[in-house]
Protein backbone atom coordinates (compact mmCIF):
# COMPACT_ATOMS: atom_id res chain seq x y z
CA UNK A 1 0.00 0.00 0.00
CA UNK A 2 1.40 3.39 -1.00
CA UNK A 3 1.81 6.30 1.36
CA UNK A 4 -0.98 8.21 -0.42
CA UNK A 5 -3.44 5.36 0.23
CA UNK A 6 -2.48 5.27 3.91
CA UNK A 7 -2.98 9.04 4.25
CA UNK A 8 -6.33 8.83 2.43
CA UNK A 9 -7.46 5.98 4.73
CA UNK A 10 -6.48 7.87 7.89
CA UNK A 11 -8.18 11.08 6.69
CA UNK A 12 -11.39 9.28 5.73
CA UNK A 13 -11.54 7.55 9.13
CA UNK A 14 -10.96 10.87 10.97
CA UNK A 15 -13.67 12.59 8.87
CA UNK A 16 -16.04 9.68 9.57
CA UNK A 17 -15.46 9.95 13.35
CA UNK A 18 -15.99 13.73 13.29
CA UNK A 19 -19.24 13.30 11.32
CA UNK A 20 -20.46 10.66 13.80
CA UNK A 21 -19.73 12.92 16.79
CA UNK A 22 -21.54 15.87 15.17
CA UNK A 23 -24.46 13.54 14.38
CA UNK A 24 -24.53 12.43 18.04
CA UNK A 25 -24.79 16.10 19.08
CA UNK A 26 -27.78 16.72 16.84
CA UNK A 27 -29.39 13.40 17.78
CA UNK A 28 -29.55 14.62 21.38
CA UNK A 29 -31.24 17.79 20.14
CA UNK A 30 -33.71 15.73 18.08
CA UNK A 31 -34.48 13.58 21.13
CA UNK A 32 -35.15 16.56 23.39
CA UNK A 33 -37.35 18.20 20.74
CA UNK A 34 -39.35 15.04 20.01
CA UNK A 35 -39.81 14.20 23.71
CA UNK A 36 -40.88 17.81 24.27
CA UNK A 37 -43.61 17.60 21.64
CA UNK A 38 -44.69 14.15 22.88
CA UNK A 39 -45.15 15.65 26.36
CA UNK A 40 -46.92 18.74 24.86
CA UNK A 41 -44.17 21.23 25.65
CA UNK A 42 -41.34 22.97 23.83
CA UNK A 43 -37.89 21.46 23.64
CA UNK A 44 -34.67 23.55 23.71
CA UNK A 45 -35.43 26.79 21.85
CA UNK A 46 -33.29 29.55 23.40
CA UNK A 47 -29.65 28.92 22.38
CA UNK A 48 -29.27 29.86 18.72
CA UNK A 49 -32.07 29.65 16.15
CA UNK A 50 -34.74 27.24 17.53
CA UNK A 51 -32.16 25.82 19.94
CA UNK A 52 -29.88 24.55 17.16
CA UNK A 53 -26.68 25.38 19.11
CA UNK A 54 -27.95 23.73 22.32
CA UNK A 55 -25.92 20.46 21.94
CA UNK A 56 -22.63 22.39 21.70
CA UNK A 57 -23.61 24.50 24.71
CA UNK A 58 -24.29 21.28 26.66
CA UNK A 59 -20.93 19.83 25.58
CA UNK A 60 -19.04 22.93 26.76
CA UNK A 61 -20.94 22.88 30.06
CA UNK A 62 -20.24 19.18 30.66
CA UNK A 63 -16.53 19.26 29.83
CA UNK A 64 -15.85 22.41 31.87
CA UNK A 65 -17.57 21.23 35.05
CA UNK A 66 -15.57 19.95 38.00
CA UNK A 67 -14.47 16.33 37.70
CA UNK A 68 -15.28 14.43 40.91
CA UNK A 69 -13.21 11.44 41.96
CA UNK A 70 -14.64 8.93 44.47
CA UNK A 71 -11.94 8.17 47.05
CA UNK A 72 -12.75 4.44 47.24
CA UNK A 73 -12.91 3.87 43.47
CA UNK A 74 -10.24 2.11 41.40
CA UNK A 75 -8.51 5.02 39.70
CA UNK A 76 -7.38 3.68 36.31
CA UNK A 77 -10.42 1.50 35.38
CA UNK A 78 -12.75 4.27 36.59
CA UNK A 79 -11.27 6.80 34.16
CA UNK A 80 -10.42 4.41 31.31
CA UNK A 81 -13.82 2.69 30.87
CA UNK A 82 -15.72 5.75 29.47
CA UNK A 83 -12.86 6.40 27.04
CA UNK A 84 -12.84 2.79 25.83
CA UNK A 85 -16.63 2.82 25.63
CA UNK A 86 -16.62 5.78 23.21
CA UNK A 87 -13.64 4.32 21.32
CA UNK A 88 -15.49 1.04 20.68
CA UNK A 89 -18.68 2.86 19.67
CA UNK A 90 -16.69 4.84 17.09
CA UNK A 91 -14.62 1.85 15.97
CA UNK A 92 -17.73 -0.09 14.89
CA UNK A 93 -18.44 2.62 12.30
CA UNK A 94 -15.45 1.40 10.29
CA UNK A 95 -17.59 -1.40 8.84
CA UNK A 96 -19.55 1.24 6.88
CA UNK A 97 -18.26 0.45 3.36
CA UNK A 98 -16.49 3.12 1.33
CA UNK A 99 -16.38 3.06 -2.47
CA UNK A 100 -13.47 5.50 -2.71
CA UNK A 101 -10.53 5.36 -0.33
CA UNK A 102 -11.38 4.39 3.23
CA UNK A 103 -11.79 0.84 4.39
CA UNK A 104 -13.90 -2.05 3.14
CA UNK A 105 -14.43 -4.88 5.62
CA UNK A 106 -15.09 -8.26 4.01
CA UNK A 107 -15.90 -9.58 7.49
CA UNK A 108 -17.74 -6.46 8.67
CA UNK A 109 -20.59 -8.18 10.52
CA UNK A 110 -18.15 -10.40 12.47
CA UNK A 111 -16.24 -7.24 13.45
CA UNK A 112 -19.54 -5.71 14.63
CA UNK A 113 -20.32 -8.73 16.84
CA UNK A 114 -16.81 -8.66 18.32
CA UNK A 115 -17.01 -4.94 19.13
CA UNK A 116 -20.46 -5.21 20.75
CA UNK A 117 -19.20 -8.12 22.87
CA UNK A 118 -16.20 -6.08 24.06
CA UNK A 119 -18.53 -3.16 24.81
CA UNK A 120 -20.06 -5.22 27.61
CA UNK A 121 -16.78 -5.07 29.53
CA UNK A 122 -16.67 -1.26 29.56
CA UNK A 123 -20.08 -1.08 31.27
CA UNK A 124 -19.14 -3.84 33.72
CA UNK A 125 -15.80 -2.21 34.62
CA UNK A 126 -17.44 1.24 34.93
CA UNK A 127 -19.95 -0.20 37.43
CA UNK A 128 -17.39 -2.24 39.37
CA UNK A 129 -14.58 0.35 39.52
CA UNK A 130 -16.90 3.04 40.97
CA UNK A 131 -17.07 0.94 44.16
CA UNK A 132 -20.74 1.83 44.64
CA UNK A 133 -23.52 -0.67 45.28
CA UNK A 134 -25.91 1.07 42.87
CA UNK A 135 -23.29 1.29 40.12
CA UNK A 136 -22.42 -2.40 40.54
CA UNK A 137 -26.10 -3.42 40.35
CA UNK A 138 -26.56 -1.33 37.21
CA UNK A 139 -23.46 -2.87 35.65
CA UNK A 140 -24.59 -6.43 36.43
CA UNK A 141 -28.03 -5.74 34.98
CA UNK A 142 -26.50 -4.28 31.83
CA UNK A 143 -24.16 -7.25 31.33
CA UNK A 144 -26.93 -9.84 31.76
CA UNK A 145 -29.24 -7.91 29.46
CA UNK A 146 -26.65 -7.31 26.73
CA UNK A 147 -25.41 -10.92 26.69
CA UNK A 148 -29.01 -12.21 26.47
CA UNK A 149 -30.00 -10.03 23.53
CA UNK A 150 -26.70 -10.52 21.69
CA UNK A 151 -27.84 -14.09 21.08
CA UNK A 152 -30.94 -13.01 19.14
CA UNK A 153 -28.93 -10.30 17.32
CA UNK A 154 -26.35 -12.86 16.22
CA UNK A 155 -29.02 -15.31 15.04
CA UNK A 156 -30.80 -12.63 13.00
CA UNK A 157 -27.48 -11.64 11.44
CA UNK A 158 -26.66 -15.29 10.68
CA UNK A 159 -29.99 -15.65 8.86
CA UNK A 160 -29.05 -12.82 6.49
CA UNK A 161 -25.45 -14.02 6.21
CA UNK A 162 -26.75 -17.39 4.97
CA UNK A 163 -29.12 -15.64 2.58
CA UNK A 164 -26.56 -13.15 1.26
CA UNK A 165 -23.53 -15.44 1.34
CA UNK A 166 -21.13 -12.92 2.89
CA UNK A 167 -20.32 -10.60 5.77
CA UNK A 168 -19.86 -7.37 3.80
CA UNK A 169 -22.60 -4.72 4.09
CA UNK A 170 -22.40 -3.99 0.36
CA UNK A 171 -23.86 -7.46 -0.33
CA UNK A 172 -27.08 -6.55 1.48
CA UNK A 173 -27.41 -3.32 -0.50
CA UNK A 174 -27.12 -5.25 -3.78
CA UNK A 175 -29.60 -7.94 -2.73
CA UNK A 176 -32.27 -5.38 -1.82
CA UNK A 177 -32.23 -3.42 -5.08
CA UNK A 178 -35.64 -4.90 -6.02
CA UNK A 179 -37.17 -6.06 -2.71
CA UNK A 180 -36.41 -4.92 0.83
CA UNK A 181 -35.79 -7.65 3.40
CA UNK A 182 -38.40 -6.15 5.73
CA UNK A 183 -41.11 -7.53 3.41
CA UNK A 184 -39.44 -10.96 3.40
CA UNK A 185 -39.02 -11.17 7.17
CA UNK A 186 -41.07 -8.61 9.10
CA UNK A 187 -41.04 -10.60 12.41
CA UNK A 188 -37.23 -10.70 12.24
CA UNK A 189 -37.21 -6.91 11.81
CA UNK A 190 -39.29 -6.49 14.99
CA UNK A 191 -36.98 -8.88 16.90
CA UNK A 192 -33.92 -7.03 15.58
CA UNK A 193 -35.28 -3.62 16.57
CA UNK A 194 -36.28 -4.78 20.08
CA UNK A 195 -32.84 -6.35 20.51
CA UNK A 196 -31.24 -3.07 19.37
CA UNK A 197 -33.22 -1.23 22.07
CA UNK A 198 -31.97 -3.73 24.67
CA UNK A 199 -28.36 -3.58 23.39
CA UNK A 200 -28.24 0.21 23.62
CA UNK A 201 -29.96 0.26 27.07
CA UNK A 202 -32.90 2.27 25.78
CA UNK A 203 -36.47 2.46 27.07
CA UNK A 204 -38.32 0.14 27.69
CA UNK A 205 -35.14 -1.87 28.44
CA UNK A 206 -33.15 0.80 30.32
CA UNK A 207 -32.52 -1.36 33.41
CA UNK A 208 -28.84 -0.40 33.54
CA UNK A 209 -29.92 3.21 34.15
CA UNK A 210 -33.16 2.60 36.06
CA UNK A 211 -33.46 5.96 37.81
CA UNK A 212 -36.35 4.91 40.04
CA UNK A 213 -34.48 1.82 41.33
CA UNK A 214 -30.75 2.41 40.82
CA UNK A 215 -30.28 6.20 40.98
CA UNK A 216 -28.99 6.30 37.37
CA UNK A 217 -27.27 2.91 37.49
CA UNK A 218 -23.70 2.12 36.45
CA UNK A 219 -22.76 5.77 35.69
CA UNK A 220 -23.92 7.22 39.02
CA UNK A 221 -20.39 8.17 40.18
CA UNK A 222 -19.42 9.81 36.89
CA UNK A 223 -19.58 13.56 36.35
CA UNK A 224 -18.27 16.10 33.88
CA UNK A 225 -16.25 14.54 31.03
CA UNK A 226 -16.67 10.91 32.14
CA UNK A 227 -20.46 11.16 32.05
CA UNK A 228 -20.30 13.00 28.69
CA UNK A 229 -18.17 10.22 27.16
CA UNK A 230 -20.60 7.50 28.32
CA UNK A 231 -23.49 9.59 26.99
CA UNK A 232 -21.78 10.06 23.60
CA UNK A 233 -20.96 6.34 23.37
CA UNK A 234 -24.62 5.42 23.93
CA UNK A 235 -25.88 7.79 21.25
CA UNK A 236 -23.16 6.75 18.77
CA UNK A 237 -24.36 3.16 19.28
CA UNK A 238 -27.98 4.21 18.66
CA UNK A 239 -26.98 5.87 15.39
CA UNK A 240 -24.96 2.83 14.34
CA UNK A 241 -27.81 0.43 15.13
CA UNK A 242 -30.14 2.66 13.11
CA UNK A 243 -27.70 2.53 10.18
CA UNK A 244 -27.39 -1.25 10.39
CA UNK A 245 -31.19 -1.64 10.57
CA UNK A 246 -31.54 0.41 7.37
CA UNK A 247 -28.84 -1.62 5.59
CA UNK A 248 -30.32 -4.99 6.64
CA UNK A 249 -34.05 -4.31 6.23
CA UNK A 250 -34.71 -1.09 4.30
CA UNK A 251 -32.47 -1.37 1.26
CA UNK A 252 -29.04 0.01 0.56
CA UNK A 253 -28.11 3.14 -1.32
CA UNK A 254 -25.45 4.02 1.23
CA UNK A 255 -24.50 7.27 -0.47
CA UNK A 256 -27.92 8.73 -1.18
CA UNK A 257 -30.04 11.28 0.67
CA UNK A 258 -32.76 8.63 0.81
CA UNK A 259 -30.50 6.44 2.98
CA UNK A 260 -29.90 9.32 5.42
CA UNK A 261 -33.66 9.99 5.66
CA UNK A 262 -34.29 6.31 6.49
CA UNK A 263 -31.54 6.44 9.14
CA UNK A 264 -33.11 9.54 10.73
CA UNK A 265 -36.51 7.82 10.69
CA UNK A 266 -35.18 4.76 12.56
CA UNK A 267 -33.45 7.06 15.08
CA UNK A 268 -36.77 8.87 15.50
CA UNK A 269 -38.46 5.52 16.30
CA UNK A 270 -35.85 4.94 19.05
CA UNK A 271 -36.91 8.29 20.57
CA UNK A 272 -40.62 7.67 19.94
CA UNK A 273 -40.42 4.38 21.86
CA UNK A 274 -38.77 6.21 24.78
CA UNK A 275 -41.59 8.75 24.93
CA UNK A 276 -44.32 6.10 24.70
CA UNK A 277 -43.49 2.88 26.56
CA UNK A 278 -42.95 2.34 30.31
CA UNK A 279 -40.03 0.28 31.61
CA UNK A 280 -40.31 -3.50 31.40
CA UNK A 281 -40.09 -5.76 34.44
CA UNK A 282 -36.67 -7.45 34.62
CA UNK A 283 -37.91 -11.06 34.59
CA UNK A 284 -40.13 -10.18 31.59
CA UNK A 285 -37.03 -8.87 29.82
CA UNK A 286 -35.24 -12.21 30.24
CA UNK A 287 -38.38 -14.16 29.36
CA UNK A 288 -38.73 -12.15 26.15
CA UNK A 289 -35.11 -12.86 25.13
CA UNK A 290 -34.92 -16.59 25.86
CA UNK A 291 -38.53 -17.79 25.47
CA UNK A 292 -39.81 -15.57 22.62
CA UNK A 293 -37.00 -14.12 20.50
CA UNK A 294 -34.66 -17.13 20.57
CA UNK A 295 -37.13 -19.72 19.14
CA UNK A 296 -38.43 -17.35 16.43
CA UNK A 297 -34.94 -16.30 15.29
CA UNK A 298 -33.79 -19.96 15.30
CA UNK A 299 -36.75 -20.97 13.14
CA UNK A 300 -36.01 -18.16 10.71
CA UNK A 301 -32.35 -19.23 10.62
CA UNK A 302 -33.35 -22.78 9.63
CA UNK A 303 -35.85 -21.39 7.09
CA UNK A 304 -33.24 -19.18 5.41
CA UNK A 305 -30.70 -22.01 5.44
CA UNK A 306 -33.20 -24.28 3.68
CA UNK A 307 -34.12 -21.48 1.25
CA UNK A 308 -30.46 -20.99 0.36
CA UNK A 309 -30.00 -24.73 -0.27
CA UNK A 310 -33.10 -24.85 -2.52
CA UNK A 311 -31.98 -21.77 -4.49
CA UNK A 312 -28.47 -23.21 -4.93
CA UNK A 313 -29.80 -26.60 -6.12
CA UNK A 314 -32.17 -24.92 -8.62
CA UNK A 315 -29.51 -22.58 -10.03
CA UNK A 316 -26.59 -25.02 -10.14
Amino acid sequence: MQINDIILNVLSVIILFICVLVSVAFLTLLERKVLGYIQIRKGPNKVGYCGIVQPFSDAIKLFTKEQTFPVTSNYFPYYASPIFSLFISLLIWLILPFYHGGLDFELGLLFFLCCTSVGVYTVMIAGWSSNSVYALLGGLRAVAQTISYEVSLALVLMSFIFLGGGYNLLIFSEYQSYLWFIFLSFPLCIIWFASCLAETNRTPFDFAEGESELVSGFNIEYSSGGFALIFMAEYASILFMSMLTVVLFLGGGLYSLYFILKLVFISFIFIWVRGTLPRYRYDKLMYLAWKSFLPVSLNYLIFFLGLKVIISSVLF
